[in-house]
């Protein structure tokens, strides 16, 4: 049996926005899928800490780019989640719904 590895809710937003990014996930495109579909702000540090913390974990791969000319010359740094995050995303999800189980009349909108 593999180890569960608890995600906080920001840590549930930030891997499900770089797999709605897609190939292109890297901090601003994250960060903005973010506010877009959440309507909530995010800062830089708190996006960067956050995908630090998924990297370690294991939960996040992370590579460097070519350097562009629109960013004077340096690199995007890159992220992809790995099977092990998109696991503990279902885990996440499954617990949830466990625990809101028996609880739709109260949770549901009229």
């Amino acid at each position: 049996m593999t180890e569960t590895k608890y995600l906080g809710e920001f840590e549930q937003m930030v891997l499900l926005a770089i797999l709605q990014v897609g190939a292109n996930a890297y901090g601003l495109a994250i960060r903005q899928e973010l506010e877009a579909r959440t309507g909530r702000k995010v800062s830089h540090g708190a996006a960067y800490v956050t995908l630090e913390r998924l990297a370690k974990k294991g939960l996040v791969e992370t590579w460097m780019g070519e350097p562009t000319s629109q960013r004077g010359g340096r690199s995007k740094r890159h992220f992809r989640v790995t099977a092990s995050g998109v696991e503990a995303l279902r885990e996440s999800h499954e617990a949830m719904q466990g625990l809101r189980s028996g609880l739709e009349e109260i949770l549901e909108k009229p």
